[in-house]
């Protein structure tokens, strides 16, 4: 399967995919992150279709501080196909504002190594899209 990014890349400058299946939310694909990241505001709106785990972990945040955080998992579908995904619980509502008013575009998670490599995805800058 191939994901396109083009358009992404182009007008943002940043790898984004949504998702298939309701609720739609808007990744970046971020092959530096060490966890997958689901933002506070997400959760807040739709806690249900998030289930908490007891697990924490501790982070380095945007701004460099380190903090810990809870985990939350959900199923995620891009192209119909269906990822179980713990995401880590990450307060940037300031910098995702920010990146919304430059861009337009409302980000709601950050897909990190832990994604890519349990999914097997793979960047493909010469052809603008992600292999699945």
């Amino acid at each position: 399967m191939k994901i396109p990014i083009e358009y992404s890349l182009t007008k943002l400058g940043l790898p984004l995919i949504v998702t298939s299946s309701k609720p739609n939310l808007c990744f970046l694909i971020d092959t530096g992150a060490t966890h997958n990241i689901v933002f506070s505001y997400v959760y807040e709106e739709i806690p249900q279709y998030f289930s908490a785990l007891q697990d924490t972990c501790d982070i380095m945040g945007i701004e460099g501080t380190k903090q810990e955080v809870s985990q939350v998992e959900a199923s995620i579908s891009f192209d119909n196909r269906e990822s179980r995904v713990t995401f880590s619980l990450f307060e940037a509502n300031a910098a995702m504002l920010h990146i919304q008013k430059e861009s337009g575009v409302q980000i709601h998670g950050i897909l990190g190594i832990p994604f890519l490599t349990q999914n097997k995805w793979i960047l493909d800058f010469n052809n603008l899209s992600v292999q699945c």
